[in-house]
């Protein structure tokens, strides 16, 4: 069952980089008492997800701070390594988290996985964004396949 408008975030554990090296980042931690909007990609350091989307969330950072959001993160079935490395080929700082999925635990959970095999990937995110408060789902975005439109930056701006 995919996840839903009014729905909890499922509870989970996700990878990200910090100064000290990779941690566990419980959903709790990332989503509590915050305001968050959180984006996901199939892949980082793919076409679309380098060129578009992880860019334009880094762009438009403040705007969507500007609006309440208490955090941006950014979402993708790969280990922490890759996202780390990714986040910084794009400049991204302290803009967006760089949360690492890397068995698809959480993805799995939201109802929001895909199955990649045919190009080599196995289980990956569907595109989509989600806008998040206090863990619970205000609004859900999920790109149909191969399309990018709902869940960019700018459409969530104008949800905010």
């Amino acid at each position: 069952m995919t996840i839903a408008k009014g729905d909890k975030l499922p509870a989970g554990t996700l990878k990200v980089a910090g100064p000290d090296g990779i941690r566990d980042a419980t959903t709790d931690e990332l989503f509590a008492g915050k305001k968050v909007v959180v984006f996901a990609v199939p892949g980082a350091f793919t076409p679309t997800c380098s060129a578009k989307h992880l860019p334009g969330f880094v762009a438009k950072a403040d705007e969507i701070r500007a609006k309440g959001v208490d955090s941006i993160v950014c979402l993708a079935v790969n280990d922490a390594f890759v996202m780390d490395a990714w986040g910084k080929a794009q400049n991204v700082g302290d803009k967006v988290v760089m949360a690492a999925d890397g068995s698809a635990e959480f993805t799995r959970a939201l109802g929001l996985e895909f199955d990649a095999s045919k190009f080599g990937m196995g289980i990956r995110a569907q595109r989509f964004a989600l806008i998040v408060d206090d863990g619970v789902v205000q609004s859900v975005h999920v790109e149909a396949p191969m399309k990018f439109e709902v869940s960019s930056a700018e459409a969530v701006l104008s949800q905010l």
